[in-house]
């Protein structure tokens, strides 16, 4: 590993600079009002891991927004590419980035003439190994998710201040994530990751029509779960249900897949059967899902 590919690197306007050195105006939509979308991609074992289905959630995000993506969606699947190759390491974190542009001070999206497209390669660590290996505290936090009538969680909008509000209860509770609730009292998902939570050999997660969102490593954990035997569904949860849990986890494309050891002080045992097997799973067969980006 070179000294280059050290440092985070940022895609923008047509040029990969250091990502310290990146820039956009102070009048784009996406920093005045939150208006874009984006997406969280892991790469793992020197591949993009299931680019083209985060490709296609991103278009059907920006359908959502009536924002067109400059170049269409093969614009961004090179921009990620050449990124992730002029970052150059086996394991990093790439965030994708589609925003209005930039526009005149006021909502109207119709100021704003040109999306602006953005990717940033990086590492990241948002649990240390010990986390990750005895599991999270989780904590029920106060502030709901919004129903679909309001801002569907389906979309990865820029604007995440639900989530960030959540997690920052959570940490000031004492806890290492937030269980986040929709409207109704029933389970959505942490803060960042989806939840799934496991009782007599069953596996269950949250339903996007629950606030949760349809997360590109949820669905890769449903799918090793039916190769490995593991009957796994989504479900409609509840506080209840996680007390009541053999084992809990949580998955994200930068949290990866990781134990949850509390809910609100009471104890959920970790690390699970399950867990670890799908941990296993996941680590030995992701890297295989991924689009390679050397040449």
């Amino acid at each position: 590993m070179n000294d280059a590919a050290s440092t985070g690197l940022a895609w923008l306007d047509g040029t990969i600079t250091p990502l310290a050195e990146a820039r956009i105006p102070i009048t784009d939509h996406g920093l005045l009002y939150g208006d874009g979308l984006f997406e969280g991609i892991r790469i793992l074992g020197g591949r993009v891991f299931r680019l083209d289905d985060h490709l296609a959630r991103f278009a059907t995000g920006a359908r959502a927004l009536g924002l067109a993506l400059p170049g269409g969606i093969e614009q961004a699947r090179a921009v990620v590419l050449e990124t992730a190759r002029a970052f150059g390491e086996d394991e990093a974190y790439v965030r994708l980035i589609a925003t209005r542009g930039e526009g005149a001070l006021g909502v109207d999206p119709a100021t704003c003439p040109t999306p602006r497209l953005i990717c940033i390669v990086d590492r990241i660590a948002l649990f240390d190994p010990k986390q990750r290996e005895e599991g999270l505290s989780l904590a029920t936090v106060s502030l709901r998710r919004p129903p679909a009538d309001v801002l569907d969680p389906r979309v990865k909008s820029l604007n995440y201040l639900n989530n960030v509000l959540a997690k920052r209860e959570a940490k000031l509770r004492g806890a290492d994530e937030a269980l986040v609730l929709n409207v109704a009292g029933n389970v959505a998902e942490a803060s960042v990751a989806n939840l799934f939570c496991a009782r007599d050999g069953e596996l269950w997660t949250p339903p996007a029509t629950d606030g949760a969102l349809e997360g590109i490593t949820r669905r890769t954990v449903l799918e090793l779960s039916g190769e490995l035997g593991i009957p796994a569904r989504e479900r409609t949860l509840g506080r209840f249900d996680l007390f009541a849990a053999d084992e809990a986890f949580l998955t994200g494309s930068g949290a990866g897949i990781v134990p949850v050891r509390s809910l609100d002080g009471e104890r959920i045992p970790a690390p699970g059967k399950l867990f670890l097997r799908l941990r296993e799973a996941f680590e030995t067969r992701a890297p295989a899902m991924g689009v390679p980006f050397r040449q």
